[in-house]
């Protein structure tokens, strides 16, 4: 079964759960290419696991008519032209054009990951609803919407943005085996982020994009008053400049380090002693379910289907988007009272079980790609003519 699978930007935890599913198909069953407008290390990890590969730079994510218009001509004709069976879209512009190609060039099988949703509160209800409707219409034609979180499977249904018979709830897939805290973990782990002294850590995992709020870090740190905890952001993105002039304007009053983009973030979890990711909106991020996993205690926002892995005062804290104040008390909570966050952090490993396992995942890929029905070769040809086209040079 020949499965596209497109993604704008193949990185951060949508690239993670994309590269993570691929792999836990059966490669005697399924042949993936990758489709993505831009990516990091994930494309050459997935290049090493002997995955095809095909970059399309018109795939963006802002909003751009001209370079959409091209994404959307070339995607069809390489829908066309390669004849696959399915083509499964991750992220909301490679989601949108994706699928809206599929569905020109006849492909039989239509299958989208939701990992969150281009609307949220914080938009204009002009352009939130203009999302909304975006949605809608592309959902007529999805097959299977596999929505990241309970959250995330309930506002699909609620806003109708696929039938709710089409729609399956997936968990994040967390690798067996993961490094956990232990005294020589933590020792290694912060020599591998050149951090010196015996002081509390606090860190971050994500992009520094606005949906993440970085910022929001900054100011916790600073309002905690603690000149001895030393905070961590991993991962790289647009604010980047902006998070060092924060990060210098921060010191001395707290003490910051932007570790960039990580291919090793696994291994770093454990120097960490509370993992603090004050997110705008979210889906279920990988990291959050990542630190859980290592036994590092929680505090995140509560945003879309985060709660389904952070319940407050069990396994982890909660705190409103957009309240350093509250983020920085949930976070000195946990600091202060070790025997309260060992607990938390004993409860929330037992919280990622099997439904989090990669296997999981691509047992569920497996039906949605083929909805229980038998599957056949050769493809059905397209009836829908088209023309000549170069794609993907």
């Amino acid at each position: 079964m020949r499965v596209a699978t497109v993604i704008t930007r193949m990185q951060a935890g949508a690239g993670v759960v994309a590269l993570r599913g691929a792999l836990a198909l059966d490669p005697q069953r399924y042949q993936v290419t990758f489709v993505a407008g831009s990516g990091d290390r994930l494309l050459d990890e997935a290049r090493a696991a002997g995955l095809e590969v095909l970059l399309e730079p018109a795939l963006r994510s802002p909003i751009a008519p001209h370079q959409d218009l091209l994404a959307l001509h070339r995607l069809t004709r390489l829908f066309v032209r390669r004849g696959f069976d399915v083509v499964h879209t991750h992220s909301s512009k490679a989601g949108a054009l994706g699928r809206v190609a599929a569905h020109r060039a006849g492909v039989p099988r239509i299958v989208h990951t939701f990992h969150g949703f281009p609307f949220h509160e914080f938009q204009s209800a002009p352009r939130r609803e203009a999302y909304v409707r975006i949605e809608r219409r592309v959902g007529r034609f999805t097959d299977v919407a596999l929505c990241v979180g309970t959250a995330v499977s309930v506002e699909a249904v609620r806003r109708g943005l696929v039938g709710p018979e089409r729609v399956r709830t997936i968990a994040i897939p967390v690798p067996v085996g993961a490094t956990t805290v232990t005294p020589q973990t933590r020792a290694h782990a912060r020599r591998a982020l050149g951090l010196t002294g015996a002081g509390p850590v606090v860190g971050a995992v994500g992009r520094l994009s606005y949906q993440k709020a970085p910022e929001d870090f900054v100011a916790a740190l600073l309002a905690l008053h603690r000149p001895d905890v030393t905070g961590v952001w991993i991962g790289g993105g647009e604010l980047a400049h902006r998070m060092q002039e924060l990060a210098r304007d921060a010191m001395p009053r707290a003490r910051i380090v932007l570790a960039g983009e990580r291919g090793d973030v696994p291994e770093l979890l454990p120097a960490f002693d509370v993992f603090a990711l004050p997110s705008r909106y979210e889906g279920l991020p990988v990291a959050i379910c990542e630190a859980m996993v290592c036994g590092v205690p929680v505090v995140a926002t509560a945003v879309n289907s985060v709660p389904d892995v952070v319940c407050p005062g069990e396994s982890g804290l909660l705190v409103p988007p957009e309240r350093p104040d509250l983020f920085a008390r949930a976070v000195a909570h946990l600091l202060d009272r070790p025997a309260d966050a060992a607990r938390m952090a004993k409860a929330a490993r037992a919280r990622i079980d099997d439904r989090f396992s990669e296997h999981a995942l691509g047992e569920t890929l497996a039906a949605a790609y083929s909805d229980g029905a038998p599957w056949t070769t050769p493809h059905d040809a397209p009836s829908r003519p088209v023309g000549r086209h170069a794609v993907f040079q």
